[in-house]
């Protein structure tokens, strides 16, 4: 049944993607004069994740902490990151940010197109020069009063548990004098993992928001500091999210 259910959610999605594409490409030229052009596909693509992760029969998702989100509030937002499913999850959370996302994302049809038109933020894993591009990109949206979402592991976890940070999205609220808020993603590496294509069904996905980290309580000046500490803080989160199975 969890190959009948996968092929029925890969089918959809797929499908729906390609379908919604002329949509998102008449809402960016409708919106794109008025300077919202990307807000608005941004907008656009959440509710799309949404209907992806609400009209499976393979999961249901539990979110936690939304009140620890302050609207009107910029942040760098953090999560942990597991599954390729993480992407439609973090959808679900509402809030409007600027993606930073690996090149070959950008190179995938339709969905590629859709993010450069909802303004998200490439870099190329190893590209120094990609990565100054980048961090000079982020820095310019934090000071627009924009958030950013990050996931600072870099890629997905090939065993659920959090692996190490890289600084470049504690810099950045370093610099820019942004808080981070930390993002607790669970249960979407069973369903999918790293190097998987079948779902398996019966989990129920788990997300959290946690208390946001203001620039007076970061624990070091040192983005490398800053994101060990994060990272363990994240980590423990994970533990007793897990602990309330």
């Amino acid at each position: 049944m969890d190959i009948i259910k996968s092929l029925y959610t890969w089918v959809f999605s797929v499908l729906f993607i390609v379908l919604m594409f002329p949509v998102t490409i008449i809402m960016w030229l409708m919106a794109a004069p008025f300077g919202y052009g990307s807000f608005l596909v941004h907008r656009w693509l959440s509710w799309q994740g949404r209907v992806m992760i609400g009209v499976s029969p393979l999961w249901k998702l539990k979110i936690t902490g939304r009140e620890n989100y302050v609207p009107g509030t910029n942040y760098v937002i953090i999560s942990n990151h597991q599954s390729l499913l993480d992407i439609p999850v973090v959808k679900c959370l509402k809030l409007d940010y600027r993606w930073i996302s690996k090149l070959e994302n950008f190179r995938v049809p339709v969905l590629g197109q859709s993010m450069h038109l909802a303004g998200y933020i490439s870099i190329t894993r190893g590209n120094k020069e990609s990565v100054v591009k980048m961090m000079e990109q982020s820095e310019r949206v934090l000071k627009k009063g924009e958030s950013l979402f990050i996931f600072p592991e870099g890629t997905r976890s090939p065993d659920r548990q959090i692996k190490r940070f890289k600084s470049g999205a504690f810099r950045l609220a370093l610099e820019t004098g942004t808080p981070i808020l930390p993002v607790i993603i669970d249960g979407t590496g069973a369903v999918l993992p790293r190097k998987g294509i079948i779902f398996s069904s019966g989990y129920i996905l788990k997300m959290q928001i946690l208390k946001p980290i203001l620039t007076d309580e970061f624990m070091s000046d040192d983005p490398d500091k800053l994101a060990m500490e994060v990272q363990k803080m994240m980590t423990g989160a994970l533990e007793e999210l897990r602990q309330d199975e």
